[in-house]
């Protein structure tokens, strides 16, 4: 307590606090952010606290035993272990700090991020969340915890009024983590960064938290963002919202798979089976893995039966942990050959040559009609960069593919004719699309119907299948009705083609 306070007035009123003041300044943290978190600033020194420390007649094992100084085993001699450092007070759910986490300032690669206090006879970081002895009112008034992997994107979360947040201190999530939301609420809500490490984290969070007997949920935030960024940017009611539609785990984990994996190839698909059935086994609940085994064997196009099987072989193999699946990268020297339809090829190459098509694709086109994951990728780049004001031209995009298969389909997309006149002569794109609006309208159409087809047929296999529940088929006719209904709507063509 008391040395939260000496670092507390030392970021408010010390001339070396100022590097954190102008870091906290720069983040969007207000000054009532900073008191009600009691954010301080450790003096870079070595000797700052264990010169304080002599000063308040503290005796320094004592001080050594709280993590705040290190001994130094071949001189005896002391210095402190936060120097430098942005500080975050740890509380335990009274209020009572008992250990903290302190953010470097200076730009040095080779400190670590953050340093955390080691454990001690009061702090075991494995056991303790930051900011519960704030917000364990707000969770049990909103009926879920959500759980969020920093200490700013919570102090971001409770300022922008979304309280009923906390975050891990500087640890994986546990399994005491789990019995410790339990004790107040029923309903996790994962909201880690958008980039692969949070989201592998969000997986990993799964058997603790199925162990407790917790439902579980993950709001996404859209890349490249995490919560602090998106509230920054977008307010705290779009963060509720965001929370407010987080799909279910599993849900979550199927959409993820389906995303990492080529699910039009064998391999993708045995990933998808292999992860999904891992996970599901986890739950020990057979209503639950019934359930995903259909929504599983829809996604790729498959009988339920067929699922069911696999899972069963997994149930038998046993389980260690969730994979994370990568496609295997080609043979060294071979150039495979990515397979396009040709409306594929005329979707690429029009998005490539023309800028005034994209703003018209993210309106009307949805890039998992393409079934090549390879040309998805592809496809959402360019989006990307458009949408974003970082196209630089096409040499600079395929300067950044490396990928030599995929960088061949462009260049074919961009060379190679797509359409024959009627006497069978071969012109130049410009040419052979008289009326090139229309002609990406009709192929948009043609892709989205095709996508519509193979999924209608799929929810017929199902709809079909002797074992289906009366209720699992009533919401399987609902989506195949919304699907026909999607069908019928057309396609506008884009106002106008210009080339790049």
């Amino acid at each position: 307590e008391q040395i939260t306070q000496r670092w507390q007035n030392a970021l408010a009123n010390d001339a070396a606090g100022q590097v954190a003041r102008d870091y906290l300044a720069k983040r969007g943290v207000s000054a009532d952010a900073v008191k009600l978190f009691r954010l301080g600033f450790a003096p870079d020194a070595w000797d700052d606290t264990v010169n304080w420390a002599k000063s308040k007649k503290f005796e320094i094992a004592d001080v050594e035993k709280a993590g705040l100084v290190i001994r130094k085993e071949e001189t005896d001699r002391y210095y402190d272990r936060f120097r430098g450092r942005l500080m975050f007070p740890i509380c335990d759910e009274q209020g009572r700090v008992i250990g903290f986490s302190g953010r470097v300032l200076s730009g040095d690669e080779k400190t670590a991020k953050y340093v955390n206090s080691p454990e001690t006879p009061i702090f075991t970081k494995s056991k303790v969340f930051f900011g519960l002895d704030k917000s364990k009112r707000a969770i049990l008034d909103a009926g879920h915890a959500i759980v969020c992997e920093g200490q700013l994107d919570l102090i971001a979360c409770y300022m922008a009024d979304v309280k009923n947040i906390v975050a891990p201190q500087g640890t994986a999530f546990t399994s005491d983590h789990a019995r410790i939301i339990k004790r107040y609420v029923n309903e996790v809500v994962l909201c880690f960064d958008s980039d692969n490490a949070g989201q592998n984290a969000a997986v990993r969070s799964l058997d603790s938290l199925l162990a407790s007997g917790l439902a579980v949920r993950v709001a996404v935030v859209p890349a490249p963002h995490d919560p602090d960024s998106f509230i920054k940017e977008n307010g705290g009611e779009a963060f509720v919202k965001l929370v407010a539609g987080a799909k279910g785990f599993f849900d979550y984990y199927l959409e993820r798979l389906c995303a990492q994996n080529d699910t039009a190839s064998d391999k993708g698909r045995l990933a998808v089976l292999r992860s999904m059935g891992e996970a599901l086994l986890k739950t020990g609940n057979a209503v639950t893995s019934d359930a995903f085994a259909q929504k599983t064997a829809l996604r790729l196009g498959v009988t339920p039966e067929a699922v069911r099987a696999e899972f069963k072989k997994i149930g038998r193999q046993g389980v260690s942990q969730l994979v994370e699946y990568e496609e295997e990268p080609p043979t060294e020297g071979k150039v495979v050959e990515i397979p396009m339809d040709a409306d594929t090829y005329v979707l690429l190459g029009v998005l490539l040559e023309y800028d005034s098509c994209v703003d018209w694709a993210v309106e009307h086109f949805a890039t998992e009609w393409i079934e090549n994951l390879a040309i998805r990728k592809v496809i959402e780049r360019r989006i990307e960069l458009h949408t974003t004001r970082k196209w630089l031209g096409l040499t600079a995009f395929l300067g950044e593919i490396g990928d030599v298969a995929t960088r061949s389909a462009i260049t074919k997309a961009l060379t190679d004719s797509f359409i024959q006149h009627q006497d069978g002569l071969k012109n130049i794109r410009k040419r052979i699309i008289p009326n090139p609006s229309q002609q990406i309208a009709d192929v948009v159409t043609r892709l989205r119907d095709k996508h519509i087809d193979q999924y209608r047929a799929s929810i017929w296999s199902q709809i079909n299948s002797p074992e289906i529940s009366e209720e699992m088929k009533i919401e399987f006719l609902r989506e195949d009705m919304r699907l026909r209904e999607m069908k019928r709507v057309s396609i506008p063509p884009p106002e106008r083609v210009e080339s790049n």
